[in-house]
């Protein structure tokens, strides 16, 4: 157990230290991410502008840390939106079988006929650009990996000496799902949800990269990497910045969704 206080240490130092940055930079020296000034623009590495300053004169460190809130605080909505579709579906069709399981499987499977990346790609390119469309698509591409995995346990547990006894009593379908199944699904989902969070930071950072995300001048770690494509050979730091910042906090979600799967000690087994 000693072990499973690592990473609660490293998320409370990284939350520290984007305290006392934000502290400093926005209360400060008073750099808002969005306050350009092309007399300042390009400039280095300062006590002033601890990471240098943008083509457009802007602060990097005041964009980093509210594109962390951006790119992070989208990613984690994004995985909301699929576990507030993928766990209903999935207790209903483990649970009903028969035809609605049919229809639903075979739905799955279009999905998954693709990789997410296409899929989403494809999704995001008819909506249009823009972040909420990009959460849009992720949460189409995620939720039936959720679904396929409730709808996994729920057959499992379904069959179960005590489901069969909470029908004899005359408990309803719901009152089951509810008491009996839903907590059977918890680890499983926070194990998949955990180590998945990381992932859909890269895609959102990856689309917005590619000008499907977040649009300027809005802060946000891809589009920062693309804005500072041809400042690299001068100024580097423009984009080792957000890339630095994207790996970091994907290093650390990753770190987190293994302690939270050593914690629950499941395997993420997903019927087809």
């Amino acid at each position: 157990m000693k072990g499973m206080h690592k990473p609660a240490l490293l998320i409370l130092f990284a939350l520290m230290v984007l305290g006392s940055l934000s502290v400093y930079t926005f209360l400060i020296l008073g750099h808002a991410p969005d306050d350009a000034d092309l007399a300042r623009r390009l400039k280095g590495m300062s006590m002033d502008h601890l990471l240098g300053t943008d083509h457009l004169g802007r602060d990097v460190l005041s964009r980093i840390l509210s594109g962390g809130v951006t790119t992070v605080g989208f990613s984690l909505l994004a995985l909301g939106a699929a576990l507030l579709i993928g766990i209903p579906v999935g207790i209903y069709a483990g649970y009903k079988g028969g035809l609605v399981d049919r229809i639903f499987m075979r739905i799955a499977d279009g999905f998954l006929s693709f990789p997410d990346t296409i899929v989403a790609i494809v999704l995001a390119g008819m909506m249009g650009p823009g972040i909420v469309n990009l959460v849009l698509s992720i949460m189409l591409v995620k939720w039936v990996n959720y679904a396929r995995l409730v709808r996994s346990t729920v057959l499992t547990e379904s069959g179960k000496d005590y489901v069969l006894m909470a029908k004899v009593n005359g408990l309803t379908q719901g009152a089951i799902m509810r008491r009996h199944l839903l907590p059977h699904l918890v680890g499983n989902v926070v194990v998949l949800a955990s180590l998945d969070l990381g992932k859909i930071i890269l895609l959102l950072s990856a689309f917005s990269y590619i000008g499907l995300g977040a649009q300027p001048p809005a802060p946000e770690w891809g589009a920062m990497l693309n804005e500072a494509r041809p400042y690299f050979q001068t100024m580097p730091q423009l984009m080792l910045a957000p890339g630095m910042a994207i790996v970091i906090t994907v290093f650390v979600t990753n770190l987190l969704g293994d302690h939270v799967r050593d914690l629950y000690d499941v395997k993420r087994e997903v019927d087809s």
